[in-house]
């Protein structure tokens, strides 16, 4: 019975979850009950709550986990300053004019949105807000518009820069040299959130170029389901009357802004945390600029991004006491020992997890799986010979295909909060498939070809 307490313990914290317990207090409660547990009757040594501390400080002391508070600013700011409502404003008077033309733009706005934002939620609801009433009311078919919207806020999980990635990155590192030190190399290589960001790019413009190829397909064979927008109809409606104003004003400069904080990373220039703070800088000055910047707007932003913060470190230190008491009794020999009898080696092992972070992607959000999942599976699949760049990707996109599923997908659930009533929940079920399809398709293409996440990393870093 003691052998699986480890399992029970990962069981109760998935079933307390459902009932929608806070994550943080739920890790760290039934964990330490256990714990409690396993101390009465002698099966759990209490020297593991000891190093919690130690754990505690590495969180505080970690400079890329500073990363988070920043890219979540530059998010909130360009989402409360109306920068991004422009934005897709400018791109809708651009391509707005051909078959379909309106859903790309969607699409790639939405892409921008969730690499400032990196959060499925916002990007969804400001998405949601933004773009479906104009679909709509421009003739779009309820399933293509929601599913585009959908399918573009569940971007965040994989676009750099990305927040899913930056504590992604962190969890690799850790458990890359752990895996290493488990082989017996004593000098670990190590894995950086940059290397996830330029691993990431290559799958991520595969799927935003699937996602604008399909709604080009729809335009062309179902044009009543796409229709063209006239362009005269869009400037009339925009706060500028000339084309090259909407450009300039609209465009250019959220687009600079996100370049040059993903081009520093990439170049080396900056790390993700530098790069994360001349976000939120650049944000806060386009708003200036703007004249959307105002003492309310500013105190907003500062209580989005604190709450959002606050809410990830308590994560963080309830995943902790949850690793180190999962540890305490024995849950990675466990893990190991069910991994080595899976058929098909790496490839077995890989496909069970896969399926497994899949489902929870039902009920957890990609900061829980992150922080209690992937510690465990990790160092045990990388030990086997898989590459943690290529694994950290996959994930991604992995989660962000169960966020995108009915009937449990989160961004579903996002985008019915704020969805016209007019727009029945049948119709997003329906438009969302043919985007899981896709991310599928990719998923099984990275699986056959993990170079589409490899090569670009190994080509800027030489790893």
């Amino acid at each position: 019975m003691m052998e699986f307490m480890p399992l029970i313990m990962f069981i109760c914290i998935c079933l307390v979850l459902m009932l929608g317990f806070p994550v943080a207090f739920t890790l760290g409660g039934i964990a330490l009950a256990f714990a409690g547990i396993g101390i009465l009757t002698g099966t759990f040594d209490p020297a593991f709550l000891e190093a919690l501390p130690n754990r505690l400080f590495g969180l505080m002391s970690n400079q890329t986990l500073m990363a988070v508070p920043f890219f979540v600013f530059m998010g909130v700011m360009l989402q409360k300053s109306k920068i991004a409502e422009d934005l897709l404003e400018s791109m809708s008077i651009l391509f707005g004019r051909w078959p379909g033309g309106l859903g790309i733009s969607v699409t790639v706005v939405g892409m921008l949105m969730a690499a400032s934002t990196g959060i499925v939620g916002a990007t969804v609801v400001t998405m949601g807000l933004i773009s479906l009433p104009t679909m709509i009311k421009q003739g779009y078919s309820p399933k293509l518009a929601t599913g585009a919207i959908c399918a573009t806020g569940t971007l965040g999980q994989i676009i750099p820069p990305s927040i899913a990635l930056v504590i992604l990155g962190d969890v690799l590192s850790s458990a890359y040299q752990q895996a290493q030190l488990s082989m017996g190399i004593f000098s670990p290589k190590t894995v950086s959130v940059g290397d996830l960001f330029v691993g990431a790019i290559i799958p991520g413009l595969i799927l935003v170029l699937l996602y604008g190829l399909y709604i080009y397909c729809v335009a062309l064979f179902k044009p009543n389901a796409a229709p063209a927008v006239k362009r005269e109809e869009l400037i009339a409606q925009s706060k500028h009357d000339h084309l090259g104003l909407i450009i300039l004003f609209g465009l250019i400069p959220p687009l600079l802004l996100i370049i040059a904080v993903l081009g520093s990373i990439i170049a080396g220039v900056a790390t993700p945390t530098e790069a994360a703070a001349v976000g939120a800088f650049g944000a806060t000055l386009l708003a200036t600029l703007r004249r959307q910047l105002n003492l309310e707007t500013l105190r907003d932003v500062c209580q989005q991004t604190t709450q959002v913060t606050c809410m990830v470190f308590m994560i963080f230190i309830g995943a902790a006491i949850f690793s180190l008491v999962f540890r305490g009794f024995g849950g990675e020999e466990l893990i190991q020992s069910v991994f080595n009898d899976i058929p098909g080696g790496p490839l077995g092992a890989m496909l069970v997890v896969m399926l497994v972070i899949f489902l929870l992607g039902f009920i957890l959000d990609f900061i829980e799986i992150t922080f209690v999942v992937v510690p465990i599976v990790a160092p045990i699949l990388l030990a086997m010979g898989l590459d943690p760049v290529w694994l950290g990707i996959m994930i991604a996109i992995n989660l962000q295909t169960s966020f995108l599923t009915p009937p449990f997908g989160f961004a579903l659930f996002y985008l019915r909060g704020v969805a016209p009533k007019s727009v029945a929940t049948s119709d997003m079920y329906k438009g969302v498939i043919p985007f899981i399809i896709i991310q599928l398709l990719l998923l099984i293409g990275l699986a056959i070809w993990p170079e589409l996440a490899t090569w670009l990393p190994e080509q800027v870093y030489g790893n």
